[in-house]
C-alpha cells in the first residue's frame, strides 16, 4: 500500500496540528505567515549539534 493510499484510508482519524515558530522573540503560527515568509520558512534549514565529548 501506498503512501498516499494509507493518508486517505486514514483521513477520517487525522486532526490539523498547528505548528509554531519563534519570530521576532516570539512564537506565531506558521499559518499566518504571508506567502514570502511560509517559502522562507519552508527554506530553513535546521542545525543539529553534536553532543560533546571530554
Amino acid at each position: 500500500m501506498k503512501h498516499n493510499e494509507i493518508l486517505e484510508k486514514l483521513s477520517d482519524k487525522r486532526t490539523k496540528c498547528t505548528v509554531y515558530t519563534r519570530v521576532m522573540g516570539y512564537h506565531r503560527p506558521v499559518e499566518s505567515f504571508n506567502i514570502g515568509k511560509k517559502a522562507e520558512h519552508k527554506q530553513r534549514i535546521y542545525f543539529v549539534e553534536k553532543a560533546k565529548t571530554f
